[in-house]
């Protein structure tokens, strides 16, 4: 049942108005949580997808909730790869519709275990100027906005307008001339850091240690093709397979 927060968030003050009222359903606890954003593009490279899954796990690991928008691309990756009780979805329509349709299967378990957050009333649907309204609520309660792909012209560079206007710290992963122009852009001026230590920026951030972690797993986290993931680790997948750790479905590999 679709409910309404009804405590105070204090990291909201930096919103240009605090949301009255938020909708959510799920796990509200997980607002209590330390939590960072994690944003992108909708068709990221097989870097960026690799990267987001590792970064997005780690964290979890070390006790921080993952905070997305629950798009294609680089937000579905995030909220798998944190685990659906340790994420945050903040969503563009009305909780009684999940959008986009590919991530149905994935919402509905967000719902059930983590968190999904909204200020649209219920019918609401996906209007262009509601992803900025929720850009902003996702950009706001993280403590730091990771973008780990992006294009100049891009509804992520939104998001990194409300978080510069936040003064929130924005971390990017570094990438090749030609590609996610809108991050090396913010490198070039100064206003991002880059990301070239995960473990190190985890250990920042994170509230529990990590001593170890299976990469094997991370790298299912971005449902590769079974074929690419034999070739990069061809012992791991047939001894999962074995002992059910995960599954074929479709050509492609995702953990069971």
């Amino acid at each position: 049942m679709i409910q309404t927060i009804d405590f105070h968030i204090p990291e909201l003050e930096c919103m240009k108005v605090y949301p009255n009222p938020l909708y959510y359903l799920g796990n509200s606890d997980l607002l209590t949580r330390p939590k960072i954003s994690i944003v992108g593009t909708r068709h990221p490279i097989t870097y960026t997808k690799l990267l987001t899954a590792e970064l997005a796990h780690k964290l979890s690991l070390a006790g921080v909730c993952i905070v997305s928008g629950g798009a294609q691309g680089v937000d579905g990756i995030a909220h798998q790869s944190a685990g659906i009780s340790n994420t945050i979805m903040v969503a563009g329509t009305g909780l009684d519709i999940r959008y986009p349709s590919l991530h149905v299967k994935l919402i509905e378990g967000i719902e059930k275990e983590g968190l999904v957050l909204s200020q649209f009333e219920a019918g609401q649907p996906s209007l262009k100027w509601n992803f900025p309204v929720r850009n902003e609520l996702v950009v706001a309660l993280g403590e730091a906005l990771i973008v780990t792909q992006a294009d100049l012209k891009s509804g992520t560079m939104h998001s990194i307008e409300f978080a510069l206007k936040m003064q929130k710290p924005i971390y990017v992963l570094p990438h090749r001339l030609g590609e996610s122009e809108g991050t090396n852009k913010l490198l070039c001026e100064g206003l991002a850091t880059p990301l070239y230590d995960i473990d190190a920026f985890v250990a920042r951030f994170g509230h529990t240690n990590i001593s170890s972690t299976d990469d094997f797993l991370i790298y299912c986290d971005t449902h590769p093709l079974y074929h690419e993931a034999v070739a990069k680790f061809s012992q791991k997948v047939f001894e999962y397979e074995c002992l059910g750790k995960i599954a074929v479905e479709n050509g492609r590999i995702k953990r069971t």
